[in-house]
């Protein structure tokens, strides 16, 4: 009754938005329509069904095919720039502290005394007339005039018997010149020696002219270009993204979630590969993060095309204790968030991703005793999951089948609509408490459904592979099922009647005309409080019938699901 009148008086509000107002009055005209039918029956409008697409390359349409194309092209450029995983380095800034050695090398190099009439001038002296430097260093080189001038004559000597040792002549003059004032330091006339005496030989004959800045261009013009780095490999749910027939399927996926426009397509699959890279998807697949949640989400049987069929049970989060593990703070919540992340992985990991097999899960979630829209860390770890699933784990549901749906989370759907896309909302079938099973039997079979949602799938005598006959009883009606006996064995059957409420007989008809009919199970009624399935089993020793009678004297149609089968009397 609160809700009811919050929304009146939030129609009535000036600053709402025409949205919501609509919204509201839907909500309340469905709020009124429950009140009128019985209990737990609400009326939903499904949603557009969707059908699955082919991911044989061969058989899509030509637009699809030069979209895959182009994105195959562009994924290939990244891969051989290694834009996945290594981001591009930052040139810039890296260059910019070099800048200042260079031009200080520089200029060391270019650094003279000033000539005097006592020391001779060389060419490379005679050519530039520097500015005086700047004293540098306190402590100078004490070099005799005398020894300066013998061994500049020594040098010139050698040059006249070696031309290839011009270069080194040079540099010890300039030593001498540059000690004899205290203008250059000892470590920067060693490293100019150095740079010299290491040049090529081919560089030592160089005429006088080319500065030192050259000489380390004209080593790299020489030496070859370095090979390119080979392309990167990335992978994803252990398939690389090019590679063979596997990558196209994953591809497509991530094409179908863009409407196949490419530019989009390529930009969501770079952002989910740096997603997984920072969220550490691979590292923790096999780390234990409890047991806790087996009973919320969990596996059970495929579909009547062979998905997989994975279980959400929200209404197992009334239990205080579980809902304060999962959703009392932020840690909690992302703790729940990988959890959930890890079990979705692993079952992707089942998946072989070939064109004509399954990669695709159906998703069934359970919404009764469901937390109210109060609950706000299950809102906000819901609203966050699903934007993480839809962004990084594209076309990877191929049915979303809420059950056992309560009036309010229409109101809840309505506003996570504008999140979703118009794919993912097409995939989504609602249905309310008495609708249940029946919209389960749609999309899977009555034995591969779990007993506790109408099937009946559970651990017994009968296996998956133990097909299920299903037939509607009419109101005030009975209905017999007969299951033939031609020799000797023992007969086994299970039965159930969604919702009960109705009688049950079993018996055994001899195929002798002189036999004797046989009482396997007395008439009872059988009330939804007795347990949902019938297991029964009868032992004989010549052909006949065992003939099952369900009396429905209600004024509701009923579903008669059942199956049987035979055993020798020796097992």
């Amino acid at each position: 009754m609160r809700q009811h009148l919050f929304l009146k008086q939030s129609l009535r509000h000036p600053q709402n938005q025409r949205w919501l107002k609509k919204l509201s009055l839907k909500v309340l005209l469905n709020w009124r329509n429950q009140r009128r039918r019985q209990p737990g029956e609400v009326k939903i409008t499904q949603s557009v069904s969707f059908k699955e697409e082919t991911n044989v390359v061969g058989e899509l349409p030509e637009a699809q095919k030069k979209a895959l194309d182009d994105l195959k092209q562009l994924i290939q450029e990244a891969l051989n720039k290694h834009e996945f995983t290594t981001p591009p380095p930052p040139a810039k800034e890296e260059e910019k502290p070099a800048e200042p050695e260079k031009v200080e090398v520089k200029e060391e190099e270019k650094i003279e005394a000033p000539s005097t009439s006592e020391e001779p001038k060389t060419a490379e002296a005679e050519a530039s007339t520097p500015p005086p430097p700047p004293p540098v260093v306190e402590e100078k080189v004490e070099v005799k005039e005398e020894k300066v001038e013998e061994k500049v004559e020594v040098k010139k000597e050698e040059e006249k018997a070696e031309p290839s040792a011009a270069a080194e002549t040079v540099v010890v003059e300039k030593v001498a010149a540059v000690d004899e004032d205290g203008a250059k330091t000892v470590e920067a006339i060693e490293e100019t020696i150095v740079a010299v005496s290491s040049a090529p030989a081919a560089e030592e004959a160089a005429p006088a002219e080319a500065t030192p800045a050259e000489e380390p261009k004209k080593e790299e013009e020489a030496a070859p270009a370095a090979p390119p780095p080979p392309p990167e490999e990335v992978f994803i749910w252990g398939i690389p993204l090019l590679g063979d027939e596997r990558s196209d399927v994953i591809l497509l996926k991530f094409l179908r979630a863009r409407d196949f426009k490419v530019k989009d397509a390529f930009t969501m699959i770079k952002n989910t590969v740096k997603w997984r890279k920072e969220f550490g998807i691979d590292a923790f697949l096999e780390e234990d993060l409890g047991d806790e949640m087996e009973k919320v989400v969990f596996t059970h049987g495929v579909d009547k095309e062979g998905h997989p069929v994975c279980y959400n049970v929200y209404g197992a989060f009334q239990d205080k204790e579980l809902y304060q593990k999962c959703f009392a703070d932020e840690e909690k919540r992302a703790k729940f968030l990988k959890w959930r992340i890890q079990f979705l992985e692993k079952s992707i990991r089942k998946f072989d991703f070939s064109p004509n097999g399954i990669c695709t899960i159906v998703q069934v979630s359970d919404m009764k005793n469901s937390p109210g829209p109060n609950r706000t860390g299950l809102r906000y770890a819901t609203k966050h999951a699903l934007s993480l699933l839809q962004d990084n784990y594209p076309e990877f549901v191929a049915k979303n089948v809420f059950i056992n749906v309560p009036w309010w989370y229409l109101t809840f759907h309505k506003m996570m609509s504008p999140f979703l896309t118009h794919r993912t909302k097409s995939k989504f079938v609602f249905a309310g408490p008495s609708k249940s099973a029946e919209t389960l039997f749609k999309y899977i079979a009555p034995e591969e459904v779990p007993v506790q949602y109408g099937g009946l799938s559970k651990d017994g005598e009968f296996i998956a592979a133990d097909s299920v006959t299903d037939f509607t009883i009419k109101p005030t009606s009975k209905h017999t099922v007969e299951f033939p006996v031609s020799e000797a064995c023992v007969l086994v059957w299970e039965l159930r009647v969604l919702g009960w409420d109705v009688s049950y007989r079993a018996e055994f008809v001899p195929s002798a005309e002189d036999g004797y009919t046989v009482i396997v199970s007395k008439t009872r009624k059988i009330t939804s409080s007795d347990d949902p399935v019938i297991s029964d089993s009868f032992k004989t020793g010549e052909p006949g019938k065992v003939v099952l009678t369900i009396d429905n004297q209600t004024s509701k149609k009923k579903k008669l699901l059942y199956r049987s089968k035979t055993k020798s009397t020796s097992e």
